[in-house]
């Protein structure tokens, strides 16, 4: 039985992996370093994009768990058609809510207090006092309501905010309240000033933030996606942060990376900043916690932790 485990980080980096395994180091080079039809157990490069990320997979005839670095796997799914069935493929839960949840509210609390305008202020040696918003007595509306959305709520609650609403793939009760489906978003929207998304990039997802949604969010309301661009139709936020109706602030983009001379760039009432929800110092003690764990059940042929899908269901 083949054993190979390829890693992105070198395996001397990380402490607690079982012995036994070949562990093989590959963090997105143009050359394989090993047979990919020996690898086992197969650890996507982080943050390098899908063609990295699915490169090996076609040829990974063995491969019985795939484990991503990321929290959401929409560029590794594309890769999974042609593997064996019983591949599960897994995320990275419990590494990123932290860092996503701080970016969320960091992008939040910039926004609606007028950060961006006081650096521009700043450089220019302006002086620009007045009234701002203000997050207290705000109604929030989380969109994607998994870990990294119930993070974003833990870190909300001392900000004093009227009302927090949750939107997830289907409806339940936390210990927080109630989770509502996203059918119910027509009706949410009217009445929240900041919404937040987090959600997954899936078939349902994609272009969830489209006109019909953007219309329906409040004058003067904020839009802020730590999730993927793909969830915005950026057409449409474009025309509406044109208006000056609505305000955003976006750590991913549709495309990405943003390029030079995109519109978005200079549009009215956005902040942006470079996709970097998950990559703080954070991460990587995190993913090393997450790998050493996730192996040392595989090397025990326990069940990872984490599943997020299975090859050939």
């Amino acid at each position: 039985m083949t054993s190979d485990i390829w890693l992105p980080i070198p395996a001397d980096e990380i402490e607690g992996l079982p012995s036994g395994p070949r562990y093989v180091h590959w963090d997105g080079a143009a050359d394989f370093p090993a047979d990919p039809a020996d690898c086992a157990f197969y650890v996507v490069p982080y943050m390098k994009g899908q063609e990295i990320a699915v490169r090996p997979l076609a040829r990974m005839t063995s491969v019985r768990v795939v484990q991503t670095l990321s929290a959401g796997t929409d560029h590794v799914l594309p890769g999974l058609a042609g593997l064996p069935a019983g591949v599960r493929l897994c995320n990275a839960k419990g590494v990123h809510e932290a860092s996503t949840a701080e970016l969320a509210l960091t992008l939040v609390l910039a926004s609606l207090r007028g950060v961006p305008g006081f650096v521009a202020g700043q450089e220019r040696e302006e002086w620009r006092s007045g009234f701002y918003p203000s997050l207290a007595d705000k109604s929030v509306l989380i969109v994607g309501y998994g870990s990294i959305g119930a993070a974003i709520e833990d870190r909300l609650t001392p900000f004093e905010c009227a009302r927090v609403a949750r939107v997830a793939r289907s409806a339940r009760t936390t210990g927080r309240g109630e989770v509502h489906p996203l059918d119910a978003l027509p009706a949410l929207l009217p009445d929240a000033d900041v919404v937040i998304l987090s959600t997954p990039l899936t078939e349902e997802t994609k272009g969830l933030a489209d006109a019909e949604f953007l219309a329906r969010m409040k004058d003067g309301a904020l839009l802020v996606n730590v999730a993927r661009g793909a969830v915005v139709d950026t057409k449409a936020l474009l025309g509406e942060l044109e208006s000056g109706r609505i305000r955003a602030a976006l750590d991913v983009t549709e495309p990405e990376p943003l390029p030079a001379g995109h519109p978005l760039w200079h549009a009215p009432g956005v902040l942006i900043s470079p996709h970097v929800g998950g990559s703080t110092s954070a991460f990587l003690p995190r993913a090393k916690r997450l790998l050493a764990g996730q192996l040392t059940r595989f090397a025990a042929g326990e069940e990872p932790h984490n599943v997020v899908h299975t090859t050939g269901r």
